[in-house]
């Protein structure tokens, strides 16, 4: 029989204690038989009732109201906010047992309208979807805004956040989109993200923002616990937790007498007993009866005054709770498969960390079998075999040769023996040079560079140039359109061939099309840099951008470094030529050699930064046509730029002497 709007619309609705916005789910329902809801965990370890029973019943109630349910297995998510210690094998062992659980409550997983999706397999098969989504949401928020939603994973403090969980919000809102989902069915604790998704349809002009259906956050056992927690056992009822322990467990928990609100028994029985028996059955000695009761208002108005005491509804409670665990008990024990996944979760959770290592460095050095660290190292490794195996193409120049003009690039190198010593073992060493496409090329973008690259062809290194198209972007450069910014990269090479650069050795390479085709490869050293590094050292490196104000920094300002960093092990360079105001993000991809146990660090080669053309200007400006000599100027402008430059600073003299 088909369901009529106003009976799926109670149903949907009677999900969320909160509905943003009641008139858009009607509409929904009314144009849309299978609408997309959205629903997501984090694998962390055991699960909660809550997360199981509730989760059970909210889904069950999507799809017999014709719903599709996506529920998104946030295992990248869990490593980005240090899960299971960031190992991402133990994350999706944790996910595994938690389908398991979900499959023995009785979750209704036939017909297709329940669908699992791993966030690491489905965002590493579509990059090229993914990645804009998050970035165009990063660009368009300030950091403040997105602080402000550390809150779904536990983090308030922002000198503790790192910058890892400043890409968590950006992806959380990303994944609605991602995930073409018309509702967002999470617990009140993901409200703030889910409304910043709402904002970024208000930005971006779209029509129909996702729904957001938030489900009431059932309380700790204990008195005072807003919320069940996972860290303390005692805490919460556990999915497969015993007869015996549930019941000492409800025997302990918080159950003032005639208070309902807050009191953790009345509020398991509201969202878990009486939605999944439809009744609630209390034996009362001292009255001598039993008395069932189909309504939350009856028990409510029972307990209040009295007529129903805490002696009375915690055994009834337990029981009801049994009966519903049991089944899951029984698949856990029965079932070899889902035994073994859940004697492994049980293995994980008796190894966390003892309580006395709390510091931050002893516990990753405990904690570095990571799956993630893996793939960055064996990149590391792979570029090192590369560079052992090299042939020389330069045997007639000598090593001190070679050094001397490599080494006079630099205002600054970190470190000269490491440079000698590439020098020596690698014939054909890697240059990352780069630049963000922004507007018109000055003179010191355009011949410093160039004469710096003939010197380093000519010593026999090849240079990769990374046309940085998505980091132009991310920083909002020409509006932050892509394909402006592209014609910009074009017009910029094309100066550089006139002027006479040595293309021999010389390889550009667009970022957007150099991460979108090995994803795989630059997402997890993204992700790395940035979980290892606390926020206040990358925004000591949003120099690079510009940027100094935290407050007006965007989100994407806090990616920029962090993918910069990146860029060079990306590209498995041995020496950054960049200027000296790269100096800080490049010093940051050295500490994360430190970090990783990685031996050949990047040399830091940073040149000097011309200065503008008028007084003051520590270097050229685009933004002040006058500060600077362009590329394609003519002659006559030339000619009136450094007359006036020259006159500037004869006068500026001639005020001196007077003054003397």
């Amino acid at each position: 029989m088909r369901m009529d709007v106003e009976e799926r619309f109670r149903i949907v609705r009677s999900i969320g204690e909160e509905c943003i916005q009641e008139d858009e789910l009607w509409n929904l329902l009314t144009k849309k038989p299978h609408p997309i809801c959205y629903d997501g965990f984090e694998p962390s370890g055991r699960m909660h009732i809550a997360q199981g029973i509730m989760k059970t019943i909210n889904v069950n109630k999507l799809t017999s109201a014709g719903c599709k349910v996506k529920i998104w297995i946030a295992d990248w998510f869990a490593q980005l906010n240090n899960k299971m210690g960031g190992d991402i094998d133990k994350i999706q062992t944790v996910g595994r047992y938690l389908i398991e659980v979900w499959k023995a409550a009785g979750m209704n997983l036939e017909g297709g309208n329940v669908e699992f999706l791993w966030s690491s397999e489905e965002i590493m098969s579509r990059p090229h979807e993914y990645w804009p989504i998050v970035t165009d949401i990063a660009r368009r928020n300030k950091l403040p805004r997105i602080t402000r939603c550390c809150q779904i994973m536990g983090r308030k403090e922002q000198d503790e956040l790192t910058g890892g969980q400043i890409f968590y919000p950006c992806m959380q809102c990303a994944d609605i989109f991602f995930l073409k989902a018309d509702i967002c069915q999470l617990g009140m604790d993901q409200r703030k993200v889910n409304v910043l998704a709402r904002e970024y349809c208000d930005d971006i002009k779209r029509k129909n923002k996702p729904i957001i259906l938030s489900h009431h956050m059932l309380p700790g056992l204990l008195e005072g616990q807003e919320k069940m927690a996972k860290s303390n056992p005692n805490s919460a009822i556990f999915m497969e937790d015993e007869e015996a322990v549930v019941n000492l467990k409800i025997q302990n928990t918080y159950c003032p007498p005639n208070l309902v609100d807050r009191n953790p028994c009345l509020e398991y029985i509201k969202y878990i007993v009486l939605p999944w028996f439809k009744e609630f059955k209390v034996e009362q000695k001292t009255k001598n009866g039993e008395k069932t009761y189909t309504s939350f208002d009856e028990i409510s108005a029972d307990y209040v005054k009295g007529d129903l005491q805490p002696a009375d509804i915690k055994p009834a409670l337990a029981k009801a709770l049994n009966r519903i665990l049991q089944p899951v008990r029984d698949h856990f024990k029965n079932d070899e498969r889902a035994k073994a996944i859940f004697e492994a979760v049980k293995g994980f959770e008796a190894a966390k960390l003892p309580d006395h290592i709390s510091n931050e460095q002893d516990k990753r050095s405990l904690l570095m079998e990571n799956p993630i660290e893996k793939e960055v190292e064996s990149l590391f490794l792979k570029a090192e075999d590369e560079s052992a195996s090299s042939n020389s193409s330069n045997a007639q120049m000598s090593v001190e040769e070679r050094f001397r003009i490599v080494r006079s690039i630099g205002e600054e190198c970190i470190q000269e023996e490491e440079l000698l010593n590439l020098l020596t073992k690698k014939p054909q060493p890697i240059c990352y040079d780069g630049f963000e496409p922004s507007g018109r090329m000055h003179i010191a973008q355009g011949v410093m560079k160039t004469i710096n690259v003939n010197k380093l062809t000519s010593a026999g290194c090849k240079v990769k140039i990374w046309i940085a198209d998505w980091f132009a972007q991310l920083n909002n450069k020409m509006g932050g359109d892509l394909n402006k910014i592209q014609v910009v990269g074009r017009y910029l090479i094309e100066i550089w061939k006139a002027t006479g650069m040595n293309l021999e050795n010389v390889e550009f390479i667009w970022s957007s099309e150099e991460i979108n085709s090995r994803a795989h490869e630059y997402w997890p050293i993204v992700m790395d840099i940035a979980t290892r590094n606390k926020l206040p050292r990358i925004m000591r490196c949003c120099q690079i951008m510009g940027r100094t104000d935290q407050d007006e920094l965007t989100a994407a300002q806090i990616f920029y470094p962090c993918m910069q960093c990146a860029d060079i092990f990306f590209l498995k360079a041995d020496i950054c030529q960049l200027g000296m105001d790269q100096r800080k993000v490049n010093v940051l991809a050295r500490e994360y050699c430190d970090d990783t146990k990685r031996k050949n660090k990047p040399i830091i080669l940073s040149h000097h930064m011309l200065p503008g053309l008028l007084q003051g200007q520590e270097k050229m400006s685009k933004s002040d046509p006058n500060s600077a000599i362009f590329m394609e100027d003519e002659e006559a402008d030339v000619n009136s730029k450094i007359k006036n430059h020259t006159v500037h600073r004869i006068s500026l003299m001639g005020t001196r002497a007077s003054s003397t």
